[in-house]
């Protein structure tokens, strides 16, 4: 090869540069709007420290290491000892330290303010970006917080290492740890989503009741983030289900009888461990009253539901930004790809699923830091199971496509995207999947009639912008009304929700992305990605969403 072909060879033409650095949060105009709006404007110079070390070359490396290195599990030591002990990369530590110094397991609890939960929210949603293994026992941390600051006296006093932003992995009792998080096993083989098909037994060791000591015997065919202090676990108590809260030591400092049978094999999420586990005689404390197991669960559910809807909004947006980031450089048949109108509707389809998912998942933010507020209350139990149908729904739709835009060059791993991929579909899978979710829309309109009036309040302000989404906001409350049957769920919760965004960005949008999302998914079935109508502002929606700065 003589040196002209060498040199082609060694420096390839026409290949974007790396997506770094930059700042995930400046750089991400519909996130910042999002956050000023919905209470956190106190928060802005904070987040935008923590998305420039998100955005950082090094940070990204370590979010590539974790996944390229996965967990391991040891079930016992060289003499034979059980110690159950998971073993990580060095750079899962590393991120784990960055998320919990952010306080993203914690904050709301340990520094309630106004707007608590939406910073929060937005640290999250950006962490994802980079590594979206690290969330899980940072959303289960975070859920199981509110429930065990009314538990008894026992597991109350695990809270100032619960909100510790000092991350201390050591395998070794809480008491002698700078920091602790907390992990969830709720379904069975047998059961799944049903869990009150659980086979696990409690018996209490003397006295029962709420705060005290039972022995637990059985197993948990998922059981979350194994590496963890404590979990939270579902099992029969002689008067039902009931909630527990399991140390991984025993108070005398000796481990728990918390056996791990093997780590899962996950499509995504690999980079975080998730087990399999049997209970033999392990030591946990009650948490509420027998038989209020579900109840317990379900509030920590809809934290960590909102989670998902967060997560699922910020994985989203990743892939779109590497999808425009190529296309602003990468040129095919003499133009730039972004130029070409056929691409550029892609892009601008693509971006308008996005900025809406971002409004919704940061108004249902703002209604948990509206906890004493009813109306937000109402609003909250229904809209917090149908964005999590909808929005995680639609992430693996997007992320394919995004990774179509890069072609050959999104299909390699090295691009990012299909780790993307991967991650999206656990956001729809975990916390109940989309018939469930539907399901419990349905519930919470027939048990809390009262609703209905706070989703009709949230789209009144929106009325008058458009015809087409008049019409839309009418046909929504009018099927809630009459009660959706069963069959029609999934409709009709997509309904409610894409109505719920078009409103949202008709009231906070630039005019030409809230003209362009209800042209495009008010019409019709949202269907693939490059479908726009006639007559949308394409150029414009994809030069917001591009990344700032790159």
């Amino acid at each position: 090869m003589d040196d002209a072909l060498s040199h082609l060879a060694d420096e390839p033409l026409n290949q974007p540069p790396p997506l770094e650095p930059y700042n995930l949060f400046n750089s991400d105009r519909a996130l910042v709007e999002a956050v000023e709006r919905e209470g956190a404007a106190w928060a802005v110079d904070d987040l935008a420290a923590y998305g420039a070390r998100l955005g950082s070359p090094e940070t990204a490396r370590l979010g590539y290491l974790a996944n390229r290195d996965t967990p391991r599990l040891h079930t016992h030591d060289r003499q034979g000892r059980r110690i159950d002990w998971v073993e990580f990369h060095p750079a899962w530590h590393e991120l784990m330290a960055l998320l919990v110094g952010q306080g993203l397991h914690a904050s709301p609890w340990s520094d309630p303010k106004p707007g608590a939960q939406v910073h929060r929210a937005a640290g999250l949603y950006m962490t994802g970006q980079v590594e979206a293994g690290t969330s899980c026992p940072i959303s289960m941390t975070y859920a199981a917080i509110p429930v065990l600051r009314r538990a008894a006296p026992e597991i109350q006093a695990w809270l100032p290492r619960l909100y510790s932003r000092t991350y201390d992995p050591a395998h070794r009792p809480a008491a002698e740890k700078a920091g602790a998080l907390v992990g969830m096993g709720m379904t069975e083989k047998q059961g799944g989503s049903d869990v009150r098909s659980n086979q696990t037994r409690a018996t209490p060791l003397g006295e029962a009741g709420p705060g005290r000591p039972y022995r637990i015997d059985g197993h948990k065919w998922f059981m979350s983030a194994p590496m963890c202090d404590a979990f939270l676990v579902l099992t029969q108590a002689p008067g039902g289900l009931s909630c527990f809260f399991l140390p991984r030591w025993m108070p005398e400092g000796t481990l728990n009888g918390v056996r791990f049978q093997r780590l899962k094999d996950k499509l995504g999420n690999r980079s975080n461990a998730s087990s399999e586990v049997e209970f033999h005689g392990a030591f946990g404390w009650l948490v509420g009253e027998e038989g209020r197991g579900v109840p317990t669960i379900i509030e920590m559910a809809n934290h960590t539901r909102l989670d998902n809807v967060v997560a699922s909004a910020g994985v989203q947006r990743r892939a779109l930004a590497q999808a425009i980031h190529h296309a602003r450089h990468r040129t095919a048949f003499q133009r730039r790809l972004v130029d070409q109108p056929l691409m550029a509707a892609v892009l601008a389809d693509m971006a308008l699923e996005v900025e809406a998912a971002t409004a919704l998942a940061f108004r249902l933010a703002r209604t948990f830091d509206a906890e004493t507020d009813p109306a937000e209350s109402r609003l909250r139990r229904l809209l917090t199971p149908a964005a999590k149908y909808w929005v995680c729904k639609r992430g693996p739709v997007l992320a394919a496509e995004a990774l179509e835009v890069l072609g050959g060059n999104g299909y390699v791993e090295d691009s990012g995207l299909p780790r993307l991929y991967r991650e999206l579909p656990v956001y729809s899978i975990w916390e109940g999947s989309a018939n469930v979710m539907c399901l419990d829309v349905l519930r919470a309109l027939r048990r809390e009639p009262d609703a209905l009036d706070a989703l009709a309040a949230e789209l009144a302000p929106a009325r008058g912008a458009d015809a087409a989404l008049d019409a839309r906001i009418e046909a929504v409350l009018d099927a809630a009304r009459e009660g959706p049957g069963e069959a029609a769920l999934r409709r009709w919760v997509r309904d409610l929700v894409v109505t719920l965004q078009a409103a949202l960005l008709a009231r906070s949008a630039p005019g030409f992305v809230a003209e362009g999302f209800i042209a495009g998914r008010l019409s019709g079935d949202p269907g693939a990605f490059g479908a726009l109508p006639d007559g949308i502002a394409m150029r414009e929606i994809v030069e917001r969403a591009a990344p700032a700065g790159t």
